[in-house]
Formats: C-alpha cells, sequence, structure tokens
C-alpha cells in the first residue's frame, strides 16, 4: 500500500510558531538526554575540508559551529542575529560589514573577533596554498578582509563585478574554525599578519592546523582548548559505545538550550545497538528502514531497500549521482557512455527515488521553482539501459595483441554498509554485466571522496560528494562541482562554457536570468558525463512522540539545524 513519508513542511507561519513556543520554554528544565541518529561520519570538527564537507559533521555540528547565518527547514538562509550583525556598506562593488555580538565569546572565554572571518576567507578563497578546502564558492569572490585583528568588526569587500548573489550564506553556520586556537596550533603569534603576508612556511603552518588539527575519533580525549565552541551546545565526549555526546555551553550569550545533552550516534558508533534497544529519539537517515523503525512502524525482516517503491518525500534539496574519476578506467569517454547507457535509470528512480522520478539534472534539484520544465528538457539524456547501445559504444576500442579487447572493470564505491546502496550498485551491476561491463561493489566505511581514481572508479553520492545529508535551496554551493579546478569538482570536468555559466549563476538569484545558464552547464555536462544524476534522494527524517518542537530540515545541517530547542516531554 503506498503510504506518504511523515513529515513537516514548515510554513513562515508556523515556523514563526516553533520558535515561539520553543523561546517560551527556554526556561523550562527537561529530561536530560536527547539521542538523535545520523547515517554519517563524524570524523573532523572542520566541516569545511573535502572529507569534512563529505561528511555528517554539519549535520552533528550546526549548534556547536554557528555563523553569521544558518540554513533553514527547508534549505533558506536564515541571519543567526545570535553570532551577529551583517550590514551592506556603499561601494563601487558589494562590501559587507561584519560584526560579531558583543558578548559573544568562544567556550573557553576567548572573544569571537575578525580574525575568525580572516581565517575562513582566507582558507577557503583559494588563493593561498595548502588550505584542503571543500569548495571555493562565493570565497574566491572577496578582494579583501579588513581585520584588525582583536576587533569585533570585520569589513569583506567583494571584486569588481564578483557580487556573489548568496552571500547571506558567507560565514555561516559550520565555517567559522576558531582562529586563536589555529593560531597556537601553528605557533603563530599574529594570525592575520601572517594570512597577509607573502610568508608561505607561515601560511603552510596554519593550512595544516586548519586541515588536520581538528580530526575526530570515536574514543579519543576530547581537548576543551582545542575543541571549543560558539553555539549553545560543546562536545563533551567521543565514544563508541557512548556517541558524539553534546553538552549544554555555559559561556553560551544566548538563549539556553532546552535540552542540556544531546548525543548524536554516527557512523562508526554503536548506532545499530542504540536502535534495537530503543534509545534513539530523533533520526536523519537514507535508511527508511531505521527511520521506521524509530517512529515505532518498521517490521523486522525489513533490510533498508525493499520498502522504498512507493514512498514519497518532500521535493528534495539532493539529487543521487554517479561521479566518475578522472582517471582510470572512466577517463576513456567512450566507457563513460556506455557505462551511461547501462545504468537502469528509470528503474533507479521507480525503486529508490522521490516520487519516482528520473532526475536528470545536477545543478537544480526538485525543489528548485525551475526544476520542473528543464528536468523534462534533460530527460531524454540515457532515460533507461541500452544495452546495445553499451556495447556498440565499446566495439571501437582497441584490441591487444590476441585480439581481444580489454574488460571494462568499474568499481562503484559509496561508504558502507549501506543496504540500499548495495541495492542500487547490484542493480546497476546486473544491468551493465549484459554489455559486458563488471560493476563491482567497492564499498567500505572509509571511502572518501579523495578514493575516487585511486581505489575507486565511480563514487555513488548524495549530492556532489556525501554520504550524509545535502544540498541547499539556492543550490550553492553544489553548483560547483562543475566547475573547473574547484575542489567539489570530483570528476575532473573542464568545460569553458559551463564555467562561466556558473560564474554568471552565482551573481543571480533571478528565475529568467538562471534558466538559460542552467541549460549551459547541463548540456555541457551531460555532453561530457561529468556525472550521472539518477533521482531525488529519500530520507527519513522521524522523530518519536516523546520529543517535541523537532522541526525535520532538508538541507545538508539535517534535522538537527535546531537541536537546541527539542525537548523531551
Amino acid at each position: 500500500m503506498s503510504r506518504a513519508r511523515r513529515w513537516t513542511r514548515v510554513t513562515v507561519a508556523g515556523l514563526t510558531a516553533v520558535l515561539a513556543a520553543s523561546l517560551a520554554a527556554c526556561g523550562d528544565s527537561g529530561p536530560d538526554r536527547v539521542n538523535y541518529l545520523i547515517d554519517a561520519r563524524v570524523d573532523n570538527y572542520n566541516v569545511n575540508t573535502v572529507d569534512g564537507y563529505s561528511s555528517g559533521a554539519v549535520m552533528a555540528l550546526a549548534r556547536v559551529l554557528p555563523g553569521f547565518s544558518y540554513l533553514g527547514p527547508d534549505g533558506q538562509v536564515v541571519p543567526d542575529h545570535d553570532i551577529g550583525s551583517v550590514t551592506v556598506e556603499e561601494g563601487p562593488s558589494l562590501t559587507l560589514r561584519y560584526t560579531f555580538a558583543k558578548d559573544s565569546v568562544y567556550s573557553d572565554g576567548t572573544q569571537m573577533t575578525c580574525d575568525d572571518i580572516a581565517l575562513a576567507a582566507a582558507a577557503m578563497g583559494g588563493r593561498l596554498r595548502g588550505f584542503d578546502a571543500a569548495t571555493h564558492a562565493g570565497y574566491r569572490d572577496i578582494a579583501r578582509v579588513d581585520c584588525t585583528p582583536g576587533e569585533k568588526t570585520a569589513l569583506v569587500t567583494f571584486a569588481r563585478g564578483r557580487d556573489y548573489a548568496q552571500w547571506p550564506a558567507l560565514f555561516g553556520v559550520g565555517t567559522l574554525l576558531p582562529s586563536h586556537v589555529v593560531a597556537r596550533m601553528a605557533g603563530e603569534d599574529d594570525l592575520v599578519g601572517a594570512l597577509d603576508s607573502r610568508d608561505q612556511d607561515r601560511i603552510g603552518k596554519i593550512a595544516t592546523a586548519w586541515n588536520t588539527g581538528f580530526t575526530l575519533t570515536p574514543g579519543q580525549e576530547i581537548n576543551q582548548d582545542d575543541f571549543v565552541s560558539a553555539g549553545p551546545y560543546r562536545v563533551a565526549r567521543y565514544t563508541v559505545d557512548g556517541g558524539l555526546e553534546l553538552t549544554a555551553n555555559d559561556k553560551w550569550w544566548a538563549q539556553a538550550p532546552v535540552t542540556k545533552n544531546v548525543t548524536v550516534w554516527p557512523r562508526g558508533t554503536d548506532a545499530g545497538k542504540a536502535v534495537d534497544e530503543g534509545r534513539i529519539d530523533v533520526a536523519d537517515t537514507a535508511d527508511l528502514s531505521v527511520g521506521d523503525r524509530v517512529a515505532g512502524r518498521a517490521t523486522a525482516e525489513l533490510d533498508g531497500s525493499e520498502n522504498r517503491t512507493a514512498e514519497q518525500d518532500p521535493r528534495p534539496l539532493s539529487v543521487t549521482e554517479l561521479v566518475p574519476a578522472a582517471r582510470g578506467v572512466m577517463a576513456d569517454p567512450l566507457v563513460r557512455r556506455a557505462f551511461a547507457s547501462c545504468v537502469p535509470r528509470d528503474r533507479l528512480a521507480q525503486r529508490f527515488g522521490a516520487n519516482g522520478l528520473v532526475w536528470s539534472l545536477r545543478t537544480v534539484a526538485p525543489a528548485d521553482s525551475l526544476s520542473g520544465a528543464l528536468n523534462e528538457q534533460f530527460a531524454r539524456r540515457y532515460p533507461r539501459a541500452d544495452v546495445r547501445r553499451a556495447r556498440t559504444l565499446l566495439a571501437p576500442r582497441p584490441t591487444d595483441e590476441n585480439g581481444r579487447r580489454p574488460k571494462v572493470n568499474i568499481r562503484l564505491g559509496y561508504v558502507g554498509p549501506d543496504p540500499v546502496a548495495a541495492a542500487v550498485v547490484a542493480d546497476i551491476s546486473g544491468s551493465c554485466s549484459a554489455a559486458n561491463i563488471t560493476v563491482t561493489d567497492a564499498a567500505s566505511p572509509e571511502v572518501t571522496p579523495g578514493d575516487l581514481g585511486r581505489s575507486v572508479d565511480v563514487l555513488l553520492t548524495n549530492g556532489p560528494t556525501g554520504s550524509a545529508a545535502a544540498g541547499t535551496a539556492s543550490g550553492f554551493p553544489d553548483a560547483f562541482a562543475l566547475f573547473r579546478g574547484d575542489p567539489l569538482n570530483l570528476s575532473g570536468f573542464d568545460d569553458a562554457r559551463a564555467a562561466g555559466a556558473i560564474n554568471d549563476l552565482s551573481l543571480t538569484d533571478v528565475g529568467s536570468t538562471r534558466l538559460p545558464l542552467i541549460r549551459t552547464v547541463e548540456t555541457a555536462a551531460w555532453d561530457r558525463l561529468a556525472s550521472i544524476p539518477l533521482y531525488g534522494t529519500v530520507r527519513a527524517r522521524e522523530h518519536t512522540p516523546q520529543v517535541a518542537r523537532v522541526v525535520p530540515g532538508l538541507a545538508r545541517t539535517g534535522t538537527g539545524w535546531n537541536m537546541d530547542r527539542w525537548e523531551l516531554t
């Protein structure tokens, strides 16, 4: 029997009511702990590195590392006035004044200052060598940051003609690492001066600290001097059997969290045991069977794949994709086209996708207002498995001295174990075998974007790189997965037309202007098979009736975007 997924679409009025009720209850002393399950690793406090971005770190730490904005339940950018204010200054190019709240401090008592903004801009701007940023989107357009070290205000000026339209999302949730901690790790007394200098040795030490200084591993002791918080929660402990434990930050200057303790259960912890024992209160996961169990609906025989066919999801903000490597077997254009030809996109969408719809866009998710008409325009590209075409495409490949063509072996990787992804790979493997293409399941708990082109030839991802919740209402920065040279561009896609169109897309949010630009990008991406979109991603966002004020989040921050308002009743 078809049934819709339980979720709550929060209108502006509804969200206002939820937040108002939450604020009224801030003085309540509810039960001690909420247990929150997510379906991805949390192995880095820095959500801005390549690996941190692809993980579930921002789902877990959204209320530990806030910024000047956050992503609301529908992926919209909402100013976070607890952290500070942003004002637009007059000038020939976009100029923004960032002012931290007077009382804003980290959990170690150190003031939040413009140094934090200068560090974020330098680390993600792409101009300084050594920083392993996940993307340069938006930050690459900043011409300079005027910051007097230790002051509460920074002036951020963009390059002439580079007025980034999505600027409200810059320096947002997760982007502001504690600059004083990075400076200490790097042995640097003047971080801002070092970043402004041309001394690569000093800059390199700062980059190393930013890249590697915030690793999180279950079982490691949490040094409170390093893992400082600027939000209502701080990290207390991280163990396999106890999960990632968050506790109220006593230096937090704004409304105190309703529930003082939240335990996040990511991959690599005893999350399955917590589900089996009925301890999970809130879940945000791609495994619908787990979501059903949390909500009290599932039966024991479900394995996470067979209950998706009739599922409905709100118009999602992310798309499940196949991302090929730029080297190895997938570097051959004929192999890419043959592989795309044998992937049963229609069958996969009907079995696993949001509303059973094949999705044919990368830069526009089903939730976008332009999505319907655009998706139809590209739906004729590799709509279903065509084994005969795949064989024909491989026929011209050169033979060896014995007249044999080399076999096509493709290692398809994803973060596992994952019963849904395993079922997707099995379906692709069965279809492609008829075209003499061997697709091997290369799942591993340790798979990262860096493995593409090394231990795996294709990645199965949610969004451009990840295995966790993904997407934003604007589609940025994910569109930069098709921009030449950007770290999000895992497939090495390099097309001048697409790069120019993405440049222009980043400067506008007007639908009529976006439409031809998106067509240009998607046409080039399909011509070169930068990736293979499959379907809008379906996720379970569930909670028990005993938890109030849980508002499902459709964006990359997941449902944890407002965890400080949750209350056990």
